[in-house]
């Protein structure tokens, strides 16, 4: 398999499958997290360095019917040009005439994008004659969409198959692979994982995995009462999967008889309306009354969850332990960050992954002080299920 660090790419044309989804405001057409964008840099800059051209595809949103003005990456093409420090053509369509002309008279440090993949039900449909015509833009194809590593489309997966011998994954997918891989197949201890979220049904497959992996399994958020009303607590009108009782209860047994420590909290901050000018108290998770739901992390369960991440070498953290997007239920969230962080201080690994947690730690101003924040949230959980995900394949392959 080639390898982006000794590749060649004097002269040729890189066409680079990127992850530009990034949120636009609706009005102003404005990028309103650039995050994805700062992402790809490394590699695009590494390449033109490199003495290559480089040629960007991505999607943007879910058009429907063909090309929409707010999903056109025209509206990035100012923003993207900042980034990288290179003015960036735009393409105007991803296959065609006038796109392939453009390409092919690239010249050495310069840069194209093209224009939505997802203008074209192609993409999805992961249609080789689509593919084909993407493959028309470059000399070699370079993966570095971990995002959508996890989908089998035409600009993800089929298009490898045209570049037999001169296909990579970018530094940002590199990247990902190794911090997941680090954590899977730490052999440092102890390896800690925070696990939170809305609902256990969406983590049941990520939670067995770690348990042969893990020494501690922080269960937090929503999926937290599931647990508790498992073992006979009353819950209140906290969020309950009551098809999933069973599934927590073998969770637990199985977390046992493998000797990990499954934390559940055992305090909870609980309002009376699913709103932050609720009423608020604090109690034990098992005894919330009726009326009233669990949305944080309470005292004990903030100071226990804190120590235990203090004390890791290796740290996971998949989903917040409360509804972080309101003030007066963020404080589990925030102090699970801060443990993390000051872990990462003293020298553990940490890895952040999965949509709810990445926006909490940029929320909080922390996504520089720890080891490494995923940008891939469903690809960074099937990798981690241990599924083989299509565009890693598809390079590796």
């Amino acid at each position: 398999m080639q390898n982006i660090h000794t590749y060649n790419f004097q002269d040729k044309r890189a066409l680079i499958r990127v992850d530009f989804n990034v949120p636009i405001n609706k009005e102003t057409l404005e990028i309103t997290d650039d995050t994805r964008i700062r992402a790809a840099a490394p590699t695009i800059k590494m390449i033109l360095e490199k003495g290559g051209s480089v040629v960007l595809m991505s999607h943007m949103g879910r058009p429907k019917n063909g090309p929409e003005d707010r999903f056109s990456l025209k509206n990035i093409i100012t923003h993207l040009s900042k980034v990288i420090g290179v003015d960036v053509k735009f393409g105007g369509d991803c296959i065609g005439k006038d796109a392939l002309a453009m390409s092919e008279n690239l010249q050495p440090g310069e840069v194209m994008l093209l224009e939505n993949l997802r203008f074209y039900k192609q993409e999805t449909a992961g249609t080789e004659e689509f593919a084909k015509q993407l493959a028309k833009h470059g000399d070699v194809y370079v993966n570095d969409a971990f995002g959508t590593a996890h989908r089998a489309h035409a600009s993800t997966t089929v298009v490898a198959k045209f570049f037999p011998n001169d296909k990579l994954f970018g530094l940002l997918i590199e990247g990902e692979i190794k911090s997941v891989d680090k954590v899977l197949n730490s052999t440092e201890k102890p390896l800690t994982a925070i696990v939170g979220g809305a609902k256990v049904s969406s983590k049941i497959t990520i939670i067995e995995r770690l348990l042969s992996t893990v020494d501690n399994l922080i269960v937090g958020g929503g999926m937290a009462y599931t647990f508790v009303k498992a073992q006979g607590g009353k819950v209140g009108n906290s969020l309950v999967e009551d098809d999933f009782l069973d599934v927590a209860t073998k969770i637990l047994r199985e977390a046992k008889e493998k000797g990990v420590n499954l934390y559940i909290p055992v305090d909870s901050v609980i309002a009376d309306a699913f709103s932050n000018e609720a009423n608020i108290e604090e109690v034990s998770i098992s005894e919330i009354p009726d009326g009233w739901m669990g949305l944080d992390a309470g005292t004990q369960t903030k100071k226990d969850c804190s120590e235990i991440i203090r004390n890791s070498k290796v740290i996971l953290w998949n989903g917040p332990m409360g509804v972080f997007e309101m003030e007066n239920f963020q404080s589990g969230t925030k102090t699970v960050a801060e443990a993390i962080v000051e872990a990462t201080s003293n020298g553990a690994f940490s890895l952040i992954g999965g949509g709810d947690s990445v926006a909490a730690i940029n929320k909080f101003n922390l996504a520089d002080k720890v080891s490494y924040v995923s940008t891939g949230g469903g690809a960074m959980l099937e990798y981690l299920e241990g599924k083989e995900l299509p565009g890693i394949a598809a390079i590796k392959g």
